[in-house]
């Protein structure tokens, strides 16, 4: 790509020949070469101007930056205002423009982004429009799994892979827009064909973040100054605030009566090992029955945001329903599919609010008893331990103890922690440092009716220790010792 093209929409300061050919953009100067231009990303903690000689070194002879940079006069050195909106830009022209090629939902909101991002890739899937998914998990198209940093990547990740997506043949993705990712320009360029908001509650405000809650709220706002169309949470009160400040054709959903898109009824449904929740709804007026095979209440409000979306895509209700009767949202309130008289569960929930969530998820199912295992990841404070400890203590019938990413703590330490805890809760404890042998022995001593909960991991493939990532799958160590049970029974 020429230079010209490169730079079209950027306003920059320098000279450089606008015919010079450039194959590819670089901000960590490890990946800079010969044929790439450098861009200096001034960040919270490391500021990329101080690694443009590292950048020279590797080849690169161009640079785009905010302020002087230490490299030898034949470089080539251009300047803006931010090189980070500049970055997106690039990105944009780099890639093509890739929202012109494939429509793009975006899901922002303080919870629920995950989950509602899969939902909506369940349902288009199924409508027969093949969608790509960007967010906390990952990104994801076709049989491609591609792992991301953050929960919307930098605008030179996030156009390559809608650009990889497009390509590849799908008509849409559903990405998760954080609200720092907008104030980080992640998603300038961007054209949203739809744009979704689930709820707002304090968060992300602090050193690095937001300085506010309204600067977070207002940020949360401006993904709406850039779609074609808006899905907004009726029972939410911000959605009010989005409705009157944004141009756009708008819909609403939930429980409040005038919903466009309206649940009349979320009852949860319990069926063997199966937990999810089965709803009556309105369409636009329209009767709307379904199963989701989801637990918990708040999921149903997310499905019907995705209803929402997939019929301004034109799917059937049909396709919907069945869409929604079989969606599995990875780590995230996934109930994993045991066959046993038992269910279990396996949730990303590391913090106290988000394990008292699917801990009561759960307990509001019929049950026989309920049981947590989970763990702590290494260099936290000890309010988080004690705020496990006090959750689960509280509310399950027992606690299995065990490793979360200790990094270069003694696990045995960290448990020791929870566990007073757990037992000041007036709950009772085991403890097994070693995840996959606790997995063993929570399925050992399962009963009909329990509901096992593995926290803490969800997605993740992978144990933090000591500096290394190990590998780690806790759905293998649950089919594994499930296959072991099975042959022992065929052998006996």
């Amino acid at each position: 790509m020429q230079l010209q093209e490169l730079l079209n929409g950027v306003a920059v300061t320098g000279s450089y020949d606008p015919l010079l050919d450039i194959a590819d953009v670089a901000y960590d100067s490890r990946k800079a070469n010969e044929s790439t231009m450098f861009v200096c990303l001034s960040g919270a903690r490391t500021d990329g101007h101080i690694f443009a000689k590292n950048a020279y070194d590797t080849g690169c002879r161009l640079f785009l930056c905010e302020k002087p940079i230490d490299v030898p006069a034949d470089a080539t050195v251009l300047f803006c205002a931010d090189t980070r909106a500049s970055l997106a830009v690039l990105s944009c022209n780099l890639f093509r423009h890739p929202c012109r090629d494939i429509r793009v939902v975006g899901i922002t909101g303080t919870k629920g982004k995950t989950t509602t991002a899969h939902i909506v890739k369940a349902v288009l899937d199924r409508a027969g429009i093949p969608t790509g998914i960007i967010g906390t998990v990952g990104a994801a198209f076709g049989n491609t799994v591609l792992p991301t940093v953050n929960t919307t990547p930098e605008s030179y990740e996030l156009q390559k892979l809608l650009r990889m997506m497009a390509d590849a043949g799908c008509k849409a993705a559903a990405i998760e827009v954080s609200s720092l990712g907008l104030k980080f320009h992640r998603v300038d360029g961007l054209q949203f064909d739809t744009a979704v908001f689930t709820n707002l509650s304090p968060d992300h405000i602090g050193t690095n973040e937001h300085d506010t809650f309204e600067e977070y709220a207002d940020w949360k706002k401006q993904l709406f100054f850039h779609c074609g169309f808006a899905v907004l949470n009726a029972d939410d009160p911000f959605s009010g605030t989005i409705a009157e400040a944004c141009p756009c054709e708008k819909a609403t959903y939930g429980f409040t009566e005038g919903a466009d898109y309206r649940l009349l009824s979320a009852d949860r449904s319990k069926q063997g090992h199966r937990l999810g929740v089965q709803c009556k709804a309105l369409l636009r007026g329209a009767p709307f029955s379904f199963f989701l095979s989801l637990p918990g209440v708040v999921n149903a409000s997310n499905a019907m945001a995705a209803a929402a979306v997939a019929k301004h895509f034109g799917a059937a209700d049909e396709t919907i329903a069945a869409a929604l009767a079989t969606v599995r949202v990875k780590g995230r309130g996934e109930v994993v599919e045991t066959h046993t008289p038992y269910s279990v569960i396996i949730d990303y929930a590391h913090n106290g609010v988000s394990l008292k969530s699917i801990i009561e998820t759960a307990r509001a199912y019929d049950h026989n008893r309920i049981i947590a295992l989970y763990g702590s990841v290494g260099s936290r404070t000890e309010i988080r331990r004690k705020e496990l400890g006090l959750v689960s203590g509280a509310l399950c019938d027992l606690s299995i103890l065990t490793s979360d990413d200790p990094e270069f703590e003694d696990p045995a330490q960290i448990i020791a922690e929870i566990a007073r805890y757990v037992e000041a809760a007036g709950g009772k404890h085991v403890d097994i440092p070693d995840r996959a042998e606790a997995i063993r022995y929570a399925l050992s001593i399962a009963e009909p009716g329990d509901i096992l909960i593995f926290a803490g991991k969800g997605h993740e493939a992978f144990m933090k220790v000591k500096g290394e990532k190990l590998p780690f799958s806790e759905k293998e160590v649950i089919f594994d010792f499930l296959a072991e049970q099975e042959n022992r029974k065929t052998r006996e």
